[in-house]
């Protein structure tokens, strides 16, 4: 009877989870207000480099961003001012949970419970409470050449995004954010998970391209800009970089 009654509190919980993953999510792609990001920095490495970085990071820094989704959202139609807004929060105090490499099914699953339950309990800013969370984790690039994945989740609308903190790695770093936070509503990455080569056509800025390479642009989800069919490039900020019309509709700025 216990056991019957604990699978059945369970089942609920999950299910009140999913229906307000799945609300969050619709309300988040109907795109008839501006959607709230709040970008929680966070010393990624406990480096003095990314302490440093942190205490000179403003709100501006994000500025690039906002001017990236309101020009690429005005091509499908959504004429918006700012659909995307900024908003920069103190320094977190305090990792979030990371998902081991080679995690399972279950163990992901379970990850991304305890990952939404952390993010839930972050001190919420003064104003209206944000959309989006992007939890973005600042690391010393003298430490390391390459950075932990990073990874956005439409359940929860958050994102854990690892970053250099380097300013002249702004416009990189700007790529990643605007990558995650387009996974947090929906968009699916077109690239080969095994190579990181964009998939074609989708994951081509220009997939009508003749000839096809070198490509001037990368698709953002796609990652990198294609040099050949086997090389690319990771571009240097946002202005190397457009939404496709496949990842548009799937954040609902185009019909399917």
């Amino acid at each position: 009877m216990w056991r019957n009654l604990r699978i059945a509190v369970l089942l609920l919980v999950l299910l009140f989870v999913a229906l307000n993953a799945y609300f969050d999510r619709r309300y988040a792609t109907d795109w008839d207000a501006p959607l709230r990001v709040t970008v929680y920095p966070i010393n990624g490495d406990g480096s003095p480099v990314a302490e440093r970085f942190l205490g000179m990071l403003n709100v501006d820094h994000f500025q690039p961003l906002e001017d990236f989704f309101e020009q690429e959202a005005r091509h499908y139609g959504v004429v918006m001012e700012r659909p995307i807004r900024f908003v920069l929060a103190p320094t977190l105090r305090g990792m979030p949970p990371m998902r081991a490499a080679d995690a399972g099914i279950v163990q992901t699953v379970a990850w991304s419970l305890r990952t939404r339950y952390w993010a839930a309990r972050v001190p919420a800013l003064p104003g209206p409470a944000p959309d989006i969370k992007l939890f973005v984790l600042y690391h010393d690039p003298a430490r390391s050449a390459s950075l932990p994945h990073s990874v956005g989740l439409s359940k929860g609308l958050i994102g854990i995004v690892n970053v250099f903190a380097a300013h002249h790695m702004l416009g990189s770093n700007d790529t990643i954010m605007a990558h995650e936070l387009l996974h947090t509503l929906g968009a699916t990455d077109k690239y080969d998970l095994a190579t990181n080569q964009p998939l074609f056509p989708d994951g081509y800025a220009e997939a009508q391209r003749q000839p096809r390479y070198p490509q001037d642009s990368a698709e953002l989800m796609g990652g990198r800009i294609p040099l050949s069919s086997t090389h690319s490039s990771i571009p240097e900020s946002l202005q190397q970089v457009i939404v496709g019309s496949r990842t548009a509709a799937e954040i609902g700025w185009r019909k399917s």
